[in-house]
């Protein structure tokens, strides 16, 4: 009998291992809240301190002097200038080109800034004697004289600009002709006959200042030379 019970008491500690076995294993639950995700991010704390920066940035305000001035006329173009040096056209750049009067001395000048970067690519009062001569083979493109300030002094150079269409072309060239007057009238003091002869001879293309000519004479390229519409 007590090898009986011995073979009993064997069979019962294995079945109970067995069944032990057999169970899935339970992981510790998380201290707190059963339903939280040990991933989630523990609660942000107010702890009551302010940081400031170390440097302070004010606002500058960058002043163009276009606040001076009232917009004329605007229209988008592109804009080459002839290089004596290497005796070809360069291309300056392609945005708006704008006709500025100043709101006190009524001066107007033209102002073309590149498109994004906004660099000056022209900048420059529209001369009464000074006219826009037409590009060979173009009807959307114009060539003139100019004392620029660009480049922050002022140079004599060669200019040429291209727009879209020929409408779009002649409507500056309506816009230079007519702020060619007023500025004539303001330089000559309201003395209109005095300024028109001028104007009307180098619109005729028998005289150009002396400045432009030398220019022309140095580049050695005629306004017949300017870049060719695309």
């Amino acid at each position: 009998p007590w090898r009986a019970r011995v073979w009993c008491s064997r069979t019962e500690s294995s079945h109970k291992r067995a069944m032990a076995d057999e169970e899935p294993k339970k992981e510790p639950e998380a201290e707190g809240d059963g339903d939280d995700d040990d991933n989630q991010l523990a609660p942000e704390e107010d702890t009551g301190g302010e940081w400031a920066p170390l440097v302070q940035l004010e606002e500058v305000k960058v002043k163009t002097f276009e606040e001076d001035e009232d917009v004329l006329f605007k229209m988008r173009a592109k804009l080459f200038r002839f290089d004596k040096e290497l005796s070809q056209w360069k291309e300056r750049g392609t945005g708006d080109v704008k006709f500025l009067q100043h709101k006190e001395t009524k001066k107007i000048r033209l102002l073309m800034r590149r498109e994004k970067t906004l660099k000056i690519c022209a900048n420059h009062l529209v001369d009464p004697n000074v006219a826009l001569k037409e590009n060979a083979g173009s009807d959307r493109s114009w060539v003139w004289f100019a004392r620029d300030f660009a480049e922050g002094e002022v140079s004599d150079d060669m200019l040429a600009i291209r727009f879209a269409n020929s409408e779009n072309a002649l409507k500056f060239k309506e816009e230079y002709e007519k702020h060619q007057k007023a500025n004539a009238t303001i330089i000559s003091g309201g003395k209109v006959e005095a300024a028109a002869p001028a104007a009307a001879a180098s619109a005729e293309g028998k005289e150009l200042p002396k400045w432009a000519s030398d220019a022309a004479a140095k580049s050695g390229a005629p306004a017949a030379a300017a870049p060719k519409a695309d």
